[in-house]
């Protein structure tokens, strides 16, 4: 009896064993399908997009199509047959009296590829001129080898100078503004780019990005760096105007722009923050706790006021007068930041100028 006790425990044990070691082994392929199914999905990520846009319409169009006949029974006062209404005593002509026309094109700042179909007399140059952009900017688009184009042709033009990117495995805003030798703060500061992250400014695998000022990477070689891109004068030296001085020595590593207000002045070193000129300071801190981050804002009382952003540091207080080349604080990355710089804006009288016009 006993013998036959051991015996129906070790087939239970052994049944347990057995039944267990293929429960770990079904769910171990289960989760590996699920992981490949998974990495599959987020590969397609924002790929099949359209096409399920466009599905969705349809479907929406189709059940339109269906339900309105039944809807319109509900209301049959308000029947009317189109080909029963008078016609209108006066027509619009289809004639204008120039035979040549135009075509007119919004200043709403533009947040995607648009698609121009090229007409006669159109080149590169004047293609460049009329969107804004550069000559480099519609021909990397386009993979065009020289300025050879032709009437009936079709151009992707950018909304700004630059490059368009898609992300792969891998690429952060640092690597891509390296590899395209423009700053990451030009990528994160574009208003139309997104980010899984706005705090780390994460980028989505497949997802494409617009990178201002982009250089293409074959071209880097050969590339003349625009004005802008210059060593400042030593912080403090007195510009031919009279008016401003430089607040901070550096790399200028962005420009102004309509969706940025300023120029960015990038120093390792986080140097001290000068007063372009005399005034009083009437911002000092981080109020709304992003953004700008730690600044100061200054009132030259004549008009000007300037704005001095991402500080590490704030030596001065609101109210306070300063100097023209006072310290105000130190460079830093406070706010919506991808490295060490200052962002420097000048405002006349509620407008935003471009610092490079008084700071020369």
């Amino acid at each position: 009896m006993k013998r036959l006790i051991a015996d129906f425990e070790s087939f239970c044990s052994e049944l347990y064993l057995f039944i267990h070691q293929r429960l770990r082994w079904y769910f171990s392929v289960l989760e590996k399908g699920k992981s490949i199914f998974a990495s599959a999905l987020y590969r397609q990520r924002g790929r099949l997009a359209k096409r399920l846009m466009h599905s969705g319409m349809a479907g929406i169009t189709a059940f339109g199509a269906m339900v309105a006949p039944i809807v319109a029974q509900q209301f049959p006062a308000d029947e009317i047959n189109p080909w029963d209404m008078p016609s209108p005593s006066a027509v619009l002509s289809a004639s204008v009296e120039e035979a040549n026309t135009s075509t007119v094109f919004s200043d709403k700042q533009r947040d995607r590829i648009i698609e121009y179909e090229i007409a006669d007399g159109d080149t590169v140059s004047t293609i460049a001129e009329k969107f804004g952009v550069s000559e480099d900017t519609v021909r990397w688009q386009n993979n065009l080898s020289g300025d050879k184009i032709k009437v009936g042709q079709t151009l992707e033009i950018l909304p700004v100078t630059g490059i368009m990117h898609t992300v792969s495995k891998g690429d952060t805003v640092y690597s891509i503004a390296k590899k395209y030798d423009t700053s990451a703060q030009a990528i994160v500061d574009f208003p139309f780019n997104s980010f899984v992250n706005d705090e780390t400014f994460e980028l989505a695998i497949g997802q494409t990005i617009v990178v201002p000022d982009g250089v293409k990477p074959q071209a880097v070689k050969t590339y003349t760096a625009p004005s802008w891109r210059i060593i400042t004068p030593d912080a403090g030296s007195v510009v031919a105007s009279g008016q401003f001085v430089w607040p901070a020595s550096g790399r200028i590593t962005q420009r102004f722009a309509w969706y940025h207000k300023g120029l960015d002045i990038a120093n390792q070193a986080a140097p001290n923050i000068l007063a372009a000129d005399a005034g009083t300071v009437v911002v000092a801190g981080w109020p709304d706790g992003y953004g700008y981050g730690n600044r100061v804002v200054i009132d030259h009382g004549n008009g000007f006021k300037t704005l001095y952003a991402h500080l590490s540091q704030i030596y001065v207080s609101v109210g306070q007068t300063v100097s023209r080349g006072a310290a105000l604080g130190r460079m830093g990355t406070t706010g919506r930041s991808t490295g060490i710089h200052l962002h420097f804006e000048v405002i006349q009288n509620g407008n935003y100028l471009n610092p490079l016009s008084v700071l020369q």
